[in-house]
């Protein structure tokens, strides 16, 4: 199926972008195209305006600085994999290789993905547990805004119509910190049937802080806040670990459909939080 007619733009800065956006009825953001494109050949959307924003400068950047990593919103999957820089954060380097397939990573951007706010997408839980915010810019400035504000239903933020994602801001951990990213699926590049996004923070033999997000299994990601605060000061031991993967897939709210029941999914969320948070405390203790 093709999709429907629309004009495209492509302005060259910024400003220029968000100008079309405050002049333009029903226009949609084109960055890496991998979730957009799809919806609209399937005319499960029709935007009568395309704004290309690829040839904006200043939105591809990794970088490092402040206490955290700043990702720019054209930044592709791929970038994360094979930066340098983004081996520094385990969890976000463990998802980057998780993200879809090979093609999709070559031209999806983290920006379009958290903008795009689909459950069963991997940066959200990711950037959850991460305790990160993103950045937006529309005609009334610039606002941060923490993960937790930004998703607010399935494939819906709390991003104006006129309003553009620009960066997304992650604290860097502390040195004694470890973290990962299972993810259950059924073929390379298929939506995850769960995912779940680990990472923790030791001090003097303790929690100091856990942070803990599931993909696929609910409306939005799901941030598992009651399993992090039952590991706050918790030793690191099986029946702590056993408490927070109870808690985490407590918070679930599974669909059943062709990837599983909704009883399978909560299951492999318990059993993903338990085993990350093995795997994260096995790397913090090593740092």
């Amino acid at each position: 199926m093709l999709s429907s007619r629309f004009d495209y733009h492509r302005p060259g800065t910024l400003d220029e972008a968000l100008k079309l956006l405050a002049e333009l009825d029903d226009a949609k953001i084109l960055a890496g195209g991998q979730s957009l494109i799809p919806v609209m050949k399937l005319r499960l959307a029709a935007p009568a305006h395309l704004v290309d924003i690829n040839r904006v400068p200043g939105l591809d950047a990794i970088e490092e600085g402040d206490g955290s990593l700043r990702i720019g919103a054209l930044v592709r999957h791929n970038q994360m994999v094979s930066s340098g820089t983004v081996a520094g954060f385990p969890m976000l380097a463990a998802a980057a290789p998780q993200i879809a397939d090979p093609i999709v990573r070559n031209l999806g951007t983290v920006g379009g993905s958290l903008a795009h706010a689909d459950p069963a997408g991997d940066w959200g839980a990711v950037m959850l547990a991460a305790g990160a915010s993103v950045i937006v810019r529309g005609p009334r400035g610039e606002r941060e805004l923490a993960m937790t504000e930004f998703l607010v239903d399935v494939f819906t933020t709390a991003l104006e119509p006129d309003e553009i994602l620009t960066q997304v801001a992650v604290p860097k951990p502390s040195d004694s910190s470890g973290g990962t990213y299972l993810k259950l699926e059924r073929k390379i590049g298929d939506f995850a049937t769960v995912g779940a996004a680990v990472q923790v923070e030791l001090s003097n033999g303790t929690i100091a802080r856990a942070g803990i997000a599931l993909t696929g299994v609910g409306a939005t990601n799901i941030h598992a806040t009651d399993a992090e605060a039952s590991l706050a000061g918790a030793e690191p031991n099986k029946a702590a670990f056993a408490e927070a993967g109870r808690l985490a897939a407590a918070a679930t709210s599974p669909v059943a459909d062709v990837r599983g029941s909704a009883e399978y999914k909560r299951h492999v969320a318990d059993v993903f939080v338990r085993r990350g948070l093995v795997r994260a405390v096995e790397m913090a203790r090593a740092a």
